[in-house]
């Protein structure tokens, strides 16, 4: 360690005090919320379920109530077919994108932000009109500023102080800045190589494409001699906070991916660009989500646990379980699509179609953690830019990702009571993925309170005596990790034998027969404008 940096460490030491200790957050109250995991592993678990009691008629029926399914039912209206029924697991629609509230302070509990879509995403632009969020004004697009993310966007703790931005540059050696240097240049040669878009579209890969997404994005730092470590935490941060897992687990091209389809990678001293516009609100993407569901009215049908998709001759059946009535309702229908996440799907569908089953074995789904923690008043806060939307502290590997200002856009001039959303990715603890949903089962909530706590009282020391309530939200398959494939692919589309035995309109939108597949899974990694633009596809076709 370098002199300066020993010293830059060392000054904030007296005010840090000891960490602090169970008894001192015994006062926090809270739970976990959010999600109904016991209906989920009912599906799971049950092997025989009741005969149904109850027969619906509709159209088209959407399975899943996520990003995907409002999207597909969007798309069903805005051609006119409103004879349809959407069944969702949980007590609300929204899927990732859902949000709370926690001492009448809204908070998300999932997703936070929508980056301003590009021209490839003509389907979420279209929303964001409809929405009114953007218009045509002297013909160019603008953006209502209300819902833009307020000034200062995000900030870093590093060195025992906070930075603007949160790539770590504040007092970091001449050859960490050469690596930075390095990696924009290679970020700017593959989006010279080939075309990077958000949503991915599912467009025949370029052979750079088919070579990154064959390698781990740490092995790709490797061959790129690559290996500055405040480099490889930005890198490790960014794919755990997008992909739920860090450079060992993914692959290079959702390294890649993540600069190049949409900011580029900006080392420090070179030409700076504008920040990207985020859209953002206090309940997160739960903004979006409630404005898609409210017109469904009794068309949406939530707390229905969905146990069979069959399709026939004459259309197709699909048997829920109502949680409110305890009883089997099945639902006929002359098609359905189906917005489920692939592993849920694979059990659901009688008969399977081959690319499904394939989907289903490879998918690797990240847990998540999304703590929502009331303060009662400001924190204190350390030298640097002032308290930002995001706030990122850098820890070692495999820490939280920081926390989002629940109050941030507030126009209010006086700072008082808000929410801090802390977000943990368990995608890549020991033992994998699914050790880290054993964790989320098992682990009591205090043990997530107290964790949580201690490591961000390294920047906020009096966090833990302003904090009167934290609720957790747990997701043990948040997202699919776009992990590396042998075959280089992205995402989950038929193989090239099972394409064979598809139609050639089948091919292309994840269909088979009746039956239409939608959600974010099928991009192979989890974002909004994947599952909408998938969900609007299938309520088009």
């Amino acid at each position: 360690m370098k002199r300066r940096h020993f010293l830059a460490a060392a000054a904030p030491l007296p005010l840090l005090g000891c960490a602090p200790s169970a008894s001192d957050m015994r006062h926090i109250t809270g739970g976990f919320t959010g999600i109904q995991v016991e209906r989920g592993h009912q599906l799971r678990d049950t092997t025989a379920w009741p005969t149904p009691t109850v027969t619906h008629r509709t159209h088209t029926v959407i399975a899943g109530g996520g990003v995907a399914g409002l999207a597909a039912a969007r798309a069903l209206h805005l051609r006119g077919q409103d004879d349809f029924a959407l069944l969702e697991l949980e007590d609300g629609a929204g899927g990732n994108a859902r949000g709370g509230a926690v001492g009448g302070i809204a908070c998300p509990l999932g997703a936070h932000y929508l980056p301003l879509p590009s021209d490839d995403a003509p389907e979420v632009q279209d929303l964001l009109e409809e929405l009114g969020l953007r218009q045509r004004v002297a013909g160019r697009w603008q953006y209502d500023e209300r819902h833009l993310c307020h000034s200062p966007q995000e900030r870093l703790f590093f060195n025992g102080t906070w930075q603007d931005g949160l790539l770590p540059v504040q007092g970091v050696g001449e050859s960490t800045l050469v690596q930075y240097r390095r990696f924009s240049a290679l970020v700017e040669q593959a989006r010279n190589a080939a075309k990077w878009t958000i949503p991915i579209q599912n467009r025949p890969l370029a052979p750079v494409k088919r070579a990154l997404a064959a390698m781990t994005f740490i092995a790709y730092l490797e061959q790129n001699g690559l290996t500055d470590p405040h480099l490889r935490w930005y890198l490790d941060y960014c794919c755990r906070d997008d992909y739920g897992a860090g450079i060992a687990t993914v692959s290079a091209w959702a390294g890649i991916h993540y600069f190049a389809s949409r900011h580029g990678f900006h080392a420090p001293g070179a030409e700076s660009a504008e920040r990207e516009g985020l859209l953002t609100w206090p309940e997160g993407n739960a903004w979006l989500t409630r404005r898609l569901a409210a017109p469904l009215g009794e068309r949406l049908r939530t707390g229905c646990v969905v146990l069979r998709v069959a399709q026939g001759r004459h259309g197709v059946e699909v048997d829920a379980f109502n949680t409110a009535t305890q009883q089997v309702e099945r639902w006929q229908a002359q098609q359905a699509i189906v917005a489920l996440p692939i592993f849920v799907a694979a059990r659901v569908v009688e008969g399977a179609p081959d690319f499904l089953r394939q989907a289903a074995q490879r998918v690797v789904y990240a847990p998540w953690l999304v703590a929502n923690i009331h303060i009662r008043e400001p924190l204190r806060d350390r030298p640097g830019p002032a308290p930002s939307w995001d706030n990122v502290i850098y820890t070692e590997a495999g820490g939280g990702l920081g926390y989002v200002d629940a109050m941030h856009q507030s126009l209010h001039p006086v700072p008082g009571a808000t929410v801090l959303t802390h977000y943990r990715a368990l995608g890549d603890v020991a033992g994998g993925p699914s050790a880290g949903r054993k964790q989320l089962l098992e682990q009591p909530w205090t043990h997530w309170r107290d964790t949580i706590l201690a490591e961000l009282a390294t920047a906020h020391p009096d966090l833990p005596a302003k904090a009167t309530r934290m609720e957790l939200t747990r997701y043990g398959h948040a997202m699919a990790i776009p992990v590396p494939s042998v075959a280089g692919q992205i995402g989950f589309q038929p193989s090239s034998d099972v394409r064979k035995q598809l139609s050639k309109k089948e091919q292309f939108t994840l269909a088979q027969g009746r039956l239409r597949f939608a959600h974010s899974d099928w991009a192979g990694y989890s974002i909004f404008e994947e599952a909408f633009t998938l969900g609007h596809v299938a309520g088009q076709a």
